[in-house]
């Protein structure tokens, strides 16, 4: 049992001498202060590691079982958390395609929901089973959503099951709750004034007509003000940098050559210019992760000791001193719940199969052989991303997918449906892989919070099966709620449809495809974003950060820089908010963001239920010139 330093020096010989024997033995008293010190650091460093040693602080908290672990109020909570999710991830989807780490929302209001569930029924007497973090990690990993790290993911949780942890984290739902409720409101009283094309806050000419004609305005979006909370700064700056060198600069120049160049009836954001910007910067990366994983696996291999075991267990009788107590704990409780290997290469064989036959009836064009090639080729380079997610926290799984697109977009053929064959196997060739470094990075997450592989891998498959019905339906609705569902420049343009869709007409048709000039600035932008990234990593961190991203620079290119000033705007509130108090930024900022984002996400539901319904907002705000304003108004008087 661990001692404060004050109690273990009362315990000391000297304490018993007094002060006399103080002065009547100077040396002795030297010695015995000497030892006394000596003691005191080093009870002062057993409390360092102490407080740093999270399993310490769970230690006398026994670990579930892993089918314990599996709770019904967890799974309901996920259930009621993941329609909300889904939600609001299908409008960013469908409006920008950036998708920030929910994972601090969903901890918070995962951890909020049940704590209450559990609080009520402790009150009643029917509780049976405390709140777990092992509980609290199910019910996350649940959501099937994207993490940045799953080291952060524990982090997280843990935190929230300490005595400190828990009052932060129901002061940071508070937050989450007032912002939740602003956005929510904020998007109901938006929604009174768009009764048709054009109108409302969300086309409002912040910065006058013209700038508002080449998609430079800020459209009083909550959820993009709080996405830009969440995003690092470089993210929001490369995209406004985007939208001023395509919108602001390209594109007036390039609408001179309109017929001449390509065709006339072509809009700017059909051009081919993004798309090369996008290859580019996902080759750079694929060879830079590509080649820290094959250095990371060459180190491991060269350095690996054969003969060695793990520091737990009755293989190893003496405990490695080098490895941590909270390393020696987590992963005595992992590898005694592993998932045996025959039961995931019988489990991959027969999905495989599956596939191959259900498919094609999907999808006639996707032949069933192409789904075998693919499904062989996968478990390589699903390890390849894994790993490489591991190392750079950057996962490849959409630069995978444009490699099927071309490969079986080509090989199918344009007479023989290939553009359609190429999506549908970048479909799947995405969910292998990137489920694979997802479900790493929720073992990671289990590792830390000391939850079962065996109960997170259950959660990930009951969290699929629901997404399965959650996701259709909620695509559905907005598919039949809104009338200009996809086309570009309206509420939900869904860019990276457009965007793939081209990239598979491409891989069928050749640079054919191309409009004159277009090849000569595909190889312009994609050279451009090869050189810039190359130039990021030589320089090195310290100067890279003021150095745009190119992936994120060419988004824009087809949406407009609206959507980059409003996630400006979020950066420049909580780069201020951090000047005046950096610790309440750093505490309450994602609880902030992440309530900006799911109130006004969370408005489409009901707004989605009124236009099924048939009920209209009652009034058009629109802004005219005034030239035009004249002439309407002479046309409604005569």
């Amino acid at each position: 049992m661990n001692r404060s330093p004050s109690t273990r020096a009362s315990d000391h010989p000297a304490s018993a001498v007094g002060n006399g024997a103080a002065h009547t033995d100077p040396e002795n008293n030297n010695h015995n202060n000497k030892k006394l010190d000596d003691d005191e650091q080093e009870q002062e460093q057993e409390l360092d590691e102490t407080k740093m040693s999270t399993e310490r602080i769970f230690e006398s908290k026994e670990v579930p079982p892993w089918r314990s672990q599996l709770t019904v109020r967890a799974f309901v909570v996920s259930f009621v958390l993941g329609v909300l999710f889904t939600f609001i991830v299908m409008k960013l989807n469908l409006t920008t395609g950036i998708i920030p780490s929910l994972n601090v929302s969903a901890g918070l209001l995962g951890f909020f929901f049940v704590k209450t569930w559990t609080k009520f029924l402790e009150k009643s007497g029917l509780l049976k089973q405390p709140f777990t973090r092992q509980e609290n990690t199910i019910m996350i990993i649940d959501f099937k959503l994207i993490y940045p790290s799953g080291t952060a993911t524990a982090h997280l949780i843990n935190s929230f099951h300490t005595p400190q942890g828990a009052k932060l984290a129901k002061k940071q739902v508070r937050a989450l709750g007032k912002f939740f409720s602003f956005s929510f409101l904020w998007g109901f009283f938006q929604w009174f004034f768009t009764a048709g094309d054009s109108c409302g806050f969300v086309n409002f000419p912040t910065f006058g007509l013209k700038a508002y004609e080449n998609k430079f305005y800020f459209d009083f979006s909550a959820t993009y003000v709080g996405v830009g909370m969440i995003c690092p700064y470089l993210i929001n700056v490369s995209l406004l940098v985007g939208g001023i060198l395509s919108w602001g600069i390209m594109w007036p120049l390039i609408q001179d050559r309109k017929g001449h160049w390509y065709p006339a009836d072509s809009t700017a954001s059909s051009l081919h210019g993004i798309q090369a910007m996008i290859l580019g910067d996902g080759l750079y990366n694929f060879a830079k992760v590509l080649g820290h994983t094959v250095f990371g696996l060459y180190r491991q291999l060269t350095k690996k000791d054969v003969g060695s075991v793990l520091p737990v267990g009755s293989r190893s009788p003496t405990p490695d001193s080098s490895v941590s107590y909270d390393d020696q704990r987590r992963t005595q409780l992992f590898i005694k719940d592993e998932i045996p290997t025959c039961f995931a290469v019988v489990g991959y064989v027969g999905i495989s199969i599956i596939s191959a036959a259900t498919l094609p009836h999907i999808f006639p064009t996707l032949k069933w052989y192409y789904i075998v090639v693919i499904y062989i080729f996968a478990p390589a380079l699903a390890f390849c991303n894994s790993y490489g997610t591991g190392l750079t926290d950057w996962s490849l799984a959409s630069t995978y997918g444009k490699l099927a697109i071309f490969t079986i977009g080509a090989w199918a053929g344009a007479s023989h449906g290939g553009v359609l064959a190429g999506l549908a196997a970048c479909g799947v060739m995405m969910n292998i892989v990137s489920t694979a470094s997802d479900l790493m990075q929720d073992f990671k997450t289990g590792y830390m919070t000391m939850s079962s592989p065996r109960s997170m891998f259950v959660s990930q498959v009951i969290g699929t099966a629901m997404g399965c019905v959650i996701s259709p339906c909620v695509f559905w609705l907005f598919y039949k709620a809104f009338d200009d569902f996809g086309v570009s420049g309206s509420q939900y343009p869904a860019p990276y449809a457009t965007v793939y869709r081209n990239m598979s007409i491409l891989g069928v048709e050749g640079f054919s495809a191309l409009p004159k000039h277009c090849l000569t600035l595909c190889y312009i932008f994609f050279i451009a974003a090869v050189v810039i990234n190359g130039i990021r990593d030589a320089l090195g961190k310290d100067i890279a950060k003021y150095i745009p991203i190119p992936m994120a620079m060419a988004i824009p290119f087809y949406l407009g820089s609206y959507f980059a000033i409003d996630m400006c705007l979020g950066s420049l509130i909580l780069f201020i908010w951090t000047k005046i108090n950096k610790a309440k930024a750093d505490a309450f900022g994602p609880a902030v963001a992440s309530g900006l984002i799911c109130g006004d996400g969370i408005w489409t539901l009901p707004s989605s239920i009124l236009a099924l319904a048939g009920i209209k907002p009652p009034i058009c705000m629109k802004f005219l010139a005034r030239a035009t304003n004249t002439k309407v108004d002479t046309f409604l008087g005569s």
